[in-house]
């Protein structure tokens, strides 16, 4: 997992080509004016999905994983909370949905906690167990951007 901002100063160079694309669109990009909707970004090995979410309390939300993509998720307004864990490979499967390259899970262990702000992106690799859009303050309302990227970029 990697948790940054696109205002850091973080050298992207370090990172694979593919996310360094990824987290250059979200830097060229104001969400808070565009659709909700999907938005290739390189036809449907990476692509955008821009949405507005309702953060919910923590015990609300499945944590879950992905096989075939990676997540950047970007948090363009308001604030949430992101719980993650590595995928030790022991956690109990509550739903797979193979076409969405979903898998819920019904619990975690050793959950760790961030906060994202606005310009805040989490990048979670297959191995990363994360629970996203955990309720932080009373904020009822956020617009949020995940970028998937497909591990054939990698």
């Amino acid at each position: 997992m990697i948790f940054s901002s696109i205002y850091s100063k973080d050298d992207c160079s370090i990172y694979p080509e593919a996310i360094q694309k990824a987290i250059q669109y979200l830097k060229d990009n104001d969400f808070n004016k565009m659709e909700a909707g999907v938005y290739e970004i390189d036809g449907k090995k990476m692509y955008a999905q821009v949405f507005d979410a309702t953060p919910k309390p923590k015990e609300e939300i499945r944590p879950e994983v992905h096989e075939k993509y990676l997540d950047v998720q970007y948090l363009a307004s308001g604030k949430e909370g992101l719980g993650f864990c590595a995928d030790e490979g022991k956690f109990e499967v509550d739903e797979r949905i193979d076409e969405r390259d979903l898998i819920f899970y019904k619990s975690m262990e050793n959950e760790g906690f961030i906060t994202a702000i606005p310009g805040c992106y989490s990048i979670f690799f297959p191995n990363d167990v994360h629970r996203p859009s955990i309720l932080i303050d009373d904020y009822t309302s956020v617009r949020k951007v995940v970028v998937k990227v497909s591990l054939e970029l990698l």
